[in-house]
């Protein structure tokens, strides 16, 4: 009998390793680039846009690149895991930064910016489901990531986000992300488009992630390495 109860909490366990596998899957190809827009909008109405692109290697590696505004073209940041670095060109070296920190500004922090797989940096501890969706708490595999948990709601058609919940190791909500907008990317890409996110930490403010493209492509391994941060914007030719 103990046996068959281990068995059925282990392949349990495997499912949902395998639910939140899925849903990286489905949000990003393992290996990909990605042109997105980040707008900040403040409580008097004004907005600040970004351009960026990114490149993606695996679970944990990512490049971007600022192509608008022009007074941003030329910073580009590197993600090795939970390691992040900021290049600008009036500085002309690669510096340290924070998953907490963030090179726009905004609500949105690096680690929302420079995303990769969540079953990397997560593990899956609960889980409950109904007709529609899942609702899923995640911990963080370590101290060094961004939130310590997330709540997330996972739409059961698409098997993508609906809603997130980023809560710190003491259980304060620090910022809610909406997941809208589901699209067609293609190359069997279906997932939401825009990313909105409001936090208790900023009243009044509103930052919004609009994903334009997203296509399969393998990199070189050198691609992301700090040698190679100022090279981003070449990946595009």
């Amino acid at each position: 009998m103990k046996r068959i109860i281990g068995l059925l909490l282990f392949t349990a366990s495997l499912l949902s390793s395998d639910l939140l596998l899925q849903i990286d899957k489905n949000l990003q190809p393992g290996s990909s680039e990605t042109y997105k827009k980040l707008i900040n909008i403040e409580p008097d109405g004004s907005k600040k846009e970004f351009l960026l692109y990114q490149a993606k290697s695996g679970t944990d590696k990512m490049v971007s690149s600022f192509l608008k505004p022009v007074s941003e073209k030329g910073r580009n940041t590197l993600r090795l895991g939970e390691n992040m670095w900021l290049y600008m060109p009036s500085v002309g070296r690669p510096i340290r930064i924070t998953s907490m920190q963030s090179v726009v500004g905004g609500v949105f922090n690096n680690s929302d910016i420079m995303r990769v797989d969540f079953s990397s940096e997560y593990n899956l501890v609960k889980e409950k489901t109904d007709k529609a969706t899942y609702v899923l708490e995640l911990k963080a595999k370590n101290d060094t990531i961004a939130y310590d948990k997330l709540l997330m709601i996972v739409d059961k058609k698409t098997t993508t986000p609906t809603q997130i919940e980023c809560y710190s190791s003491t259980g304060m909500l620090i910022k809610t992300l909406y997941y809208k907008n589901i699209k067609d990317f293609g190359s069997g890409i279906v997932r939401p488009s825009v990313i909105e996110t409001k936090s208790p930490f900023y009243k009044g403010y509103k930052s919004i992630m609009i994903y334009g493209k997203i296509t399969p492509k393998k990199f070189a391994a050198e691609t992301f390495t700090i040698d190679n941060i100022n090279k981003v914007n070449d990946l595009r030719r």
